[in-house]
């Protein structure tokens, strides 16, 4: 479920499943326009395994041997002949994946970017219209599988901008290209073999294998994998097609696939609360979790002033620091990290599906003259926190929760107010 694209205003990951998030973009790239998707950038674990040496994106050499061997290894397990010989014909080495792979870390946006393209007015617009004249079809997906509508069409306008873009690149070329480089190898080789096992089965053609550079493909961006164990045919014309015109099947497939991996019926990804004055900052931590009502009684409250009604326990999310908009976040916000796991994108998919249902802006103001670090800055940022004695574990330019935790402690320690927030301000204190 990954399409990746230029200007950090996507980069699709590689498995379903992420986004830290740079400047004010240029003007041309400040709204994002719904003929493209947004994904942002996939945090490394996401691909599974350890990073490699990293081959040149002109290095080609050995290429055709791989294929070869490759080949080999799908024949002995059982992919057909036909099959092998229409997937692999004329397939080259494809130089451009591995150029936009390897610039990916540095096309990072704040979340407060991010949300401007994830919700802007044309993407909201073309989400309304895109529930209406679908409503029959989400009708019957929602029934079934009991996962918000709205939710199903802001992964599908983020994923594909609701079917306009998804994505022109040979999945078996962009595939073939990254499982011959050495940094994820055994994750592509895995998803190649899947994918070829698909067309052995005769539910798509190769030459309907049109998607992402990443290997992702139709309306929400399956990787084969993922698609291979959620997928449905609900239809029910024989075959699980993501990729024609009619979503059908792709959004049945998205609701199952959240279903899957435990989506709660009637409960909201998350609201948008107020905090009050003097809250304790160590509270907004992942670990923490509380039902509305506790949270209410430490004043924490809904934008009428109100307490949060019950949907569960909840934990607090401050994605741009004491200085930007809260959010109460309900298990559905986990789910939904199961697709993506960036905290960006989920609330990106959330917040989209909230105006597409007729809910307005974030209220709270953003810390707009702030900047995201640089891939370079956030390793820099984890390898002083670690020296000075508050270990994130990994110096992968993640700011996830390990991370979070060790900027936590850090403001503690130092008397700051411990918001988790990893802003160019701290990285220059820690100097």
């Amino acid at each position: 479920m990954r399409l990746w694209m230029k200007a950090g205003l996507v980069a699709l990951g590689y498995s379903i499943v992420h986004a830290e998030t740079a400047e004010k973009p240029a003007a041309e790239d400040s709204v994002l326009a719904v003929s493209q998707s947004l994904r942002p950038t996939a945090r490394p674990e996401a691909q599974g395994g350890k990073e490699e040496r990293v081959r040149d994106s002109s290095d080609n050499g050995g290429f055709d041997d791989w294929l070869a061997g490759f080949r080999a290894r799908a024949a002995g397990e059982g992919i057909s002949a036909k099959t092998l010989e229409r997937a692999f014909a004329g397939v080259s080495y494809d130089p451009e994946v591995i150029r936009r792979d390897r610039n990916q870390n540095e096309f990072t946006k704040t979340v407060w970017v991010y949300l401007d393209s994830a919700a802007s007015d044309d993407r909201i617009a073309a989400g309304k219209a895109a529930v209406e004249k679908h409503r029959a079809l989400l009708d019957r997906i929602e029934a079934q599988y009991g996962v918000d509508r709205y939710i199903v069409a802001a992964i599908w306008g983020l994923e594909s901008a609701f079917g306009a873009f998804r994505g022109n690149d040979s999945t078996i070329r962009s595939l073939a290209t990254l499982a011959f480089d050495e940094r994820r190898r055994a994750f592509f080789e895995n998803e190649l073999m899947t994918l070829l096992r698909i067309v052995d089965s005769g539910e798509v053609g190769v030459a309907a294998l049109k998607g992402s550079w990443a290997g992702a493909m139709g309306h929400t961006q399956f990787m084969p994998s993922s698609f291979q164990a959620h997928a449905v045919d609900f239809t029910g014309d024989g075959r699980r097609d993501i990729w024609s015109d009619d979503p059908s099947d792709a959004l049945a497939s998205t609701a199952a696939y959240l279903r899957h991996f435990g989506w709660t019926k009637g409960q909201p990804w998350g609201v948008e609360v107020n905090l009050p004055e003097g809250f304790a900052y160590t509270l907004a931590n992942r670990d923490i979790m509380k039902p509305p009502s506790d949270w209410a009684e430490l004043g924490v409250l809904g934008l009428d002033g109100r307490p949060v009604p019950e949907h569960g326990p909840a934990s607090i999310l401050l994605p741009g620091g004491a200085e930007g908009a809260a959010f109460m976040i309900f298990d559905n916000f986990e789910v939904l990290e199961h697709y993506n796991t960036a905290d960006a994108y989920v609330i990106g998919v959330g917040h989209l599906a909230d105006r597409i249902r007729g809910g307005g802006p974030v209220r709270h103001p953003w810390p707009r003259e702030d900047r995201a670090l640089t891939f370079d800055e956030r390793v820099e940022l984890q390898r002083l926190l670690t020296a000075k004695g508050f270990d994130t574990v990994k110096l992968d330019g993640r700011i996830g929760p390990l991370t979070i935790n060790a900027v936590r402690a850090y403001q503690v320690a130092s008397g700051l107010l411990p918001d988790g927030y990893a802003s160019p301000r701290l990285l220059e204190r820690l100097r």
